[in-house]
């Protein structure tokens, strides 16, 4: 940093959630490309979202720890050893954390140290980085630089900034100070996920329902208005392609039976729509629609807050 940064120069967060609220339609694919793909991701290394959800927990603790006591750590000092020790592991703490009954993280934790991802050294524990490539979280970084490169380009639109950084310019900022900006995005996405969690109990739900929001979202004959409470409605109904079963089956990797299953309980509660083809689109109706409203406007809130912690922190160390 070769000068002070500028107090006044700080985008307040009020200021960011009305930019999101104004240009969603076109913060919107990336967003929606980056909740999609990592469930998909999720499921794939353990075909478990919630084994894996418990590993991101537990590197979290190491990232906690470091903020209070004021650690800097960038992205290469903190996956050039092979392990991350956390102090202890408190079954109860997990199981309140994420919403997860305490017998179902105590099943899948021994799992996990079955398969030698976590060892268990007294009452230490060491998640093995060696196996977990996706805790080096290299898609999900650029999926985050992206959606705040989409984000610059609207503040440089509206002369709210006057530089537009690139997503390898981001994602090297945040890689910079990777220990505080890996702990503001796991804040927001323990919060996404554990609203859904609470709606839906089981996160294969959210994943499966996500891919046929993005087939929705990425129709290219989609053209809605960019105001958010405009574009969420506009999308219900919007997708006359649809998916079907097999195809959602292949692209989360979850088995074709549990994807049948959970898209039926889906269509029952009417978050999605099931044509006489067999296709299914995202169309949530009555009290369906009534959440889904209710869960964007949440998660909007917490991405401002979100994008007001990492963006000022990008220009900080930029400057």
């Amino acid at each position: 940093m070769n000068t002070i940064p500028s107090i006044s120069a700080h985008i307040d967060e009020k200021v960011i959630n009305k930019v999101i609220q104004d240009n969603f339609a076109t913060l919107a694919p990336s967003y929606f490309t980056l909740t999609s793909n990592w469930f998909v991701r999720a499921y794939n290394y353990y075909k478990d979202i919630d084994k894996f959800v418990i590993i991101i927990y537990l590197i979290n603790q190491g990232l906690i720890y470091f903020r209070q006591n004021g650690v800097k750590i960038d992205y290469d000092t903190f996956y050039k050893d092979k392990t991350i020790e956390i102090n202890k592991i408190n079954i109860s703490d997990i199981s309140k954390d994420l919403g997860v009954p305490k017998e179902s993280i105590r099943r899948k934790v021994l799992e996990l140290e079955k398969e030698g991802t976590i060892k268990k050294i007294g009452k230490k524990i060491f998640v093995v980085r060696d196996t977990l490539y996706s805790s080096r979280a290299t898609h999900t970084l650029t999926e985050i630089a992206t959606i705040l490169h989409e984000f610059n380009k609207i503040l440089k639109k509206e002369k709210l900034v006057n530089e537009v950084y690139s997503v390898n310019e981001i994602i090297y900022a945040i890689k910079e100070n990777f220990s505080y900006c890996w702990y503001q995005f796991n804040k927001f996405w323990f919060i996404y996920i554990g609203r859904w969690r609470v709606e839906l109990k089981d996160l294969e739900y959210l994943a499966i329902g996500m891919v046929v929001i993005i087939n929705a979202v990425k129709n290219k004959e989609f053209f809605p208005k960019n105001n958010m409470r405009l574009y969420h409605k506009a999308l219900m109904g919007s997708d006359v392609r649809g998916v079907n079963a097999m195809s959602i089956s292949e692209i989360t990797g979850i088995p074709r039976p549990t994807v049948v299953r959970k898209l039926k309980y889906l269509i029952d509660k009417k978050y999605l729509h099931i044509n006489e083809k067999k296709l299914i689109s995202f169309n949530a109706q009555d009290s369906a629609f009534i959440t889904t409203k209710g869960m964007v406007n949440k998660n909007m809130l917490s991405l401002s807050h979100f994008i007001y912690k990492i963006f000022n922190q990008i220009r900080i160390i930029n400057s």
